[in-house]
């Protein structure tokens, strides 16, 4: 005899070995105990959740004829035709290879008779939304009022596309995914009844990997059996035929992507593409592994938030203290995007490696959640006391002392300043030639018409005085209304306080047009001007040519 598939051999065949739908086998087995059966059902949910099982199940019971507590008996001549399916009564159709309006009016037409055997006749139409939109139109009279022996059961796994004519006639029903708990003890007890010897920790891998499918669960437990046949079934081994990837491999990735070791990072990604594991599910696995970090950090009770064994946990406790949740949730979107990428994508660890290198590099990205990564490593580095040293002892190399006598403006001291609270120095004749060569940049911290008028106007001094005061000359008569406005002289007091790091005097005039007319001693700015007449002898510039 030929062998069967474990999710063939085991399918339940009453509502009793249904596992996960509870809240639907009540419901159906309420309805069969109180004669209170429907004419149309809609069973949605995800593949492998129970649905054409369920159905099966139910087509069995309206036509047992020992009922045993709203399940069959799967004893009598009824039930035994349809599990052998040789019953006319039950008519299983599948609508993705009949999907046409031909299809249906040949079950229109094979209603009008009545059931050979047992009371109902029983459609079972799977995967309907691949009906066409003819098909559905012809279905739509039957559904509503069809014979009184028949019953339709419509199942499918994309609701959405479904008419709502189809849905108002049926009475609907969720299939929830299965738990990873549930699974994990149904193959458990089919393992004991199989006589294999599996690992607990491999069947909780299977569990978690079938993402609440029994089916997938049982296809799975049957693929590894086959490979190793005759062995014990070891958490390794199945890590190895699925070509997954355990957990303390993505603890360690994780560790050196915060560390921001590239080159560690994309070495355990080898490691792994050597021993032959696929990429797609690394991916998948990973971005679960985050997730649950992501769970473990915002729930108040985390033992209950993620589904991994005791030591696990506590490791995964202390990585989630180790990132913010901003950071987090950048790597699970960048690793999101890569599974959608990867599918069709004929370099997948090329793929792979710019992930890793974005996660390690959170300055290669200019969105927001990269500058919270980029903040914490700024942060981390800040709070290294080796780095601090090494960055201090550099600085003393270069000639950078904590005096403030170097000359070159000075961004930094005028930022100490400022944030120790103390008043600015008073600015020197010489402050002004460097504020006449950064000019342009201090209109900058301006806007509006003010920074228009600025723009035409010209920084100079009193030539008669030699006092360190600025005199803005404005040329255009507009700019009369920002002279009077004193917000102007402060914003632009701030804006030069902020380049020399000084306290400078400043007054704004307007230019006389009129011949003979003049502003006092206004004179350019001129850096010999201003040190002869403040160190009182004669500046001589040389000319030094380069020698032959």
């Amino acid at each position: 005899m030929s062998y069967t598939a474990l999710y063939r051999k085991f399918r339940p065949q009453n509502f009793e070995d249904v596992k996960g739908q509870e809240h639907i086998v009540t419901t159906l087995k309420n309805q069969i105990k109180a004669d209170r059966i429907g004419h149309a059902y809609l069973f949605c949910g995800t593949r492998g959740t129970g649905k054409t099982t369920i159905a099966k199940i139910l087509a069995k019971a309206v036509n047992c004829e020992h009922l045993i507590d709203g399940s069959p008996c799967n004893e009598c001549p009824t039930c035994r035709a349809i599990n052998a399916g040789a019953s006319m009564n039950v008519v299983e159709i599948d609508a993705a290879s009949n999907n046409g309006v031909d299809n249906i009016r040949e079950i229109r037409e094979e209603v009008a008779y009545r059931p050979t055997q047992g009371r109902y006749k029983v459609y079972i139409i799977d995967e309907v939304h691949m009906l066409s939109a003819g098909a559905f139109n012809a279905l739509l009279k039957t559904l509503e009022e069809p014979p009184s022996y028949v019953i339709f059961i419509l199942a499918t796994t994309e609701v959405h596309k479904i008419p709502i004519t189809i849905l108002s006639r049926c009475q609907r029903y969720d299939f929830k995914r299965i738990t990873v708990d549930t699974i994990a003890d149904r193959l458990r007890e089919l393992m004991e009844k199989e006589g294999n010897d599996v690992e607990d920790k491999a069947i909780r891998y299977i569990a978690k990997a079938a993402d609440g499918s029994m089916r997938d669960a049982l296809s799975l437990l049957d693929q590894c059996i086959a490979f190793y046949l005759g062995e014990k079934l070891t958490y390794e081994k199945v890590l190895e035929n699925l070509g997954a990837v355990d957990t303390d491999v993505f603890s360690r990735l994780l560790r050196e992507i915060l560390s921001q070791h590239t080159s560690q990072a994309i070495k355990i990604l080898e490691d792994l593409i050597i021993r032959g594991r696929e990429l797609g599910q690394f991916v998948t696995d990973f971005i679960w592994y985050l997730r649950n970090l992501l769970l473990i950090s915002a729930s108040d009770n985390p033992e209950e938030a993620v589904d991994v064994s005791r030591e696990n946990l506590e490791r995964m406790k202390e990585e989630s203290q180790m990132l913010d949740t901003e950071t987090l949730m950048r790597y699970i979107r960048i690793f999101s995007q890569l599974s959608n990428e990867i599918r069709y994508a004929s370099q997948k660890r090329v793929l792979v490696e710019i992930a890793l290198i974005k996660l390690c590099q959170p300055v290669m990205e200019t969105n927001l959640d990269s500058l919270f990564d980029r903040v914490r490593v700024l942060e981390e580095k800040l709070n290294n006391p080796d780095i601090m040293i090494t960055s201090r002892s550099a600085g003393e190399e270069n000639g950078i002392s904590g005096s403030g006598k170097e000359n070159d403006y000075r961004e930094y001291g005028q930022t100490e300043q400022l944030s120790s609270g103390s008043r600015p120095l008073k600015a020197a004749p010489e402050d002004l030639q460097y504020v006449k060569q950064n000019w342009n940049s201090i209109i900058r911290e301006t806007k509006g018409l003010f920074q228009q008028m600025l723009l035409e106007s010209t920084p100079k001094y009193d030539g008669n005085t030699g006092d360190p005061v600025l005199y803005v000359e404005f040329r255009n008569f507009l700019a009369q209304t920002c002279i009077d406005d004193p917000e102007n002289l402060r914003i632009l007091k701030q804006a030069i306080q902020k380049k020399i790091g000084k306290e400078l005097e400043v007054k704004m005039v307007l230019k006389k047009e009129e011949p003979g007319a003049g502003n006092g001693g206004l004179a350019d700015i001129s850096v010999d001007e201003l040190l002869q007449q403040n160190i009182h002898m004669d500046v001589t510039v040389e000319n030094i040519e380069d020698e032959d």
